[in-house]
C-alpha cells in the first residue's frame, strides 16, 4: 500500500487492515506523549506504565520531536531540498515537509514506514506546498534495498542529487548486536556525496536502570528496542562529518532561543542526537 502527493492509493483496501487498537502500539503512545488525539485506551495504557517506570518519557519525547523541527530547520536553511523521513511515524503537526517546505517551498520530502496505523492517517503528510511536494511509503526500514526503489520514492526524489536523510527515534526499535548499523551502513553507501544523515536514539548512559525498566515496560506492551551507548551510538555516522555540536543530547543540538526544554537534564532527555555530512 503507498499514497502519493495527490492522494491516490494502491495495494490493498485501507478497510482491510486490522489496526489492533486493543494493543498497545509504540507509534501511537508516542503520539499520546506528544499531545496528540491518534490513541486509544490500550496505548494510554501502557504509555501511563511507562511514564510511572520512568516519568521523564514524555519530556523525552518532546525534547526529541523538537531536535527534528530544529535539524530539518537547519538543513533546509543549509540548502538541502530533497528529505527521506524514514520510521515517520503518526503525523503530529508540525511534521517534517511543514519544517522544510517553510523554509524552502520547493522541498521534496518522502515519509516511510511499514506501520498500517501510519499509513491510515498518511493523508496528512501529503498536504504539501504548491511549489514541493511529499509522498509516502509503506516500506520496512530493515529492508533498505527495497525502499529506496518504491516508485514513490523515486518519482519524488533524485537519488542522485543529495538527500537528507531522517532516522530519528527509530533505530532504538531495531534490536540487535549490528542489525541497525547495518541498515544504516546501506543507506550511507547508497546516497550520494552531499547528504545528510539525522538521528535521534534513546541511551542507557545517564539513567542505565530507568531506561532497562522502560525498556522492559516496551517489551512487555509488544514492541522490543535496545538503547545504545555513545560509542555504538557514534558509529552510525563513521566516515560522514558531524555538524557542531556533534554528538550530544537531543534537547542541546543547537536549542533554540528560549528553547521550552532548556532546563531538561541530560537524564530526563535520554537520548543521544547528531547530524552528519557525507563528504
Amino acid at each position: 500500500m503507498s499514497q502519493t502527493v495527490d492522494g491516490t492509493t494502491g495495494g490493498a483496501d485501507d478497510s482491510s487492515v486490522d489496526l489492533e487498537l486493543d494493543r498497545a502500539h509504540s507509534a501511537r503512545m508516542y503520539d499520546y506523549y506528544l499531545g496528540g488525539h491518534t490513541n486509544f485506551p490500550a496505548d494510554r495504557e501502557a504509555a501511563g506504565r511507562a511514564m510511572a517506570i520512568f516519568p521523564s518519557v514524555l519530556v523525552a519525547a518532546r525534547a526529541n520531536r523538537e531536535f527534528m523541527h530544529r535539524a530539518t530547520r537547519f538543513l533546509a536553511t543549509a540548502g538541502m531540498r530533497q528529505f527521506l523521513d524514514v520510521g515517520t511515524g503518526i503525523p503530529t503537526s508540525p511534521n517534517l515537509h511543514e519544517v522544510a517546505q517553510g523554509v524552502a517551498p520547493e522541498s521534496r520530502v518522502v515519509y516511510a514506514d511499514n506501520d498500517p496505523i501510519v499509513l491510515a492517517h498518511a493523508q496528512a503528510l501529503l498536504r504539501s506546498h504548491p511549489a514541493g511536494r511529499t509522498a509516502y511509503v509503506q516500506a520496512d526500514a530493515t529492508d533498505p534495498a527495497a525502499l529506496l526503489a518504491a516508485p514513490e520514492v523515486r518519482q519524488t526524489l533524485d537519488l542522485g542529487e543529495p538527500v537528507a536523510l531522517s532516522l530519528n527515534a527509530l533505530l532504538h526499535f531495531v534490536p540487535g548486536e549490528h542489525r541497525a548499523h547495518e541498515i544504516v551502513e546501506y543507506f550511507k553507501d547508497v546516497l550520494p556525496s552531499g547528504s545528510t544523515l539525522a538521528i535521534s536514539h534513546v541511551t542507557p548512559d545517564f539513567d542505565p536502570e530507568g531506561i532497562a525498566r522502560l525498556t522492559e515496560a516496551y517489551r512487555a506492551s509488544g514492541t522490543p528496542g535496545q538503547a545504545r551507548t555513545k560509542e555504538e551510538f557514534t558509529r552510525f555516522f563513521s566516515g560522514w562529518e558531524l555538524f557542531e555540536p556533534g554528538i550530544t543530547t537531543s534537547h542541546r543540538w543547537r536549542p533554540d532561543p528560549g528553547q521550552t526544554f532548556g532546563d531538561v537534564s541530560d537524564a530526563e532527555a535520554a537520548c543521544y542526537a547528531a547530524v552528519a555530512r557525507k563528504p
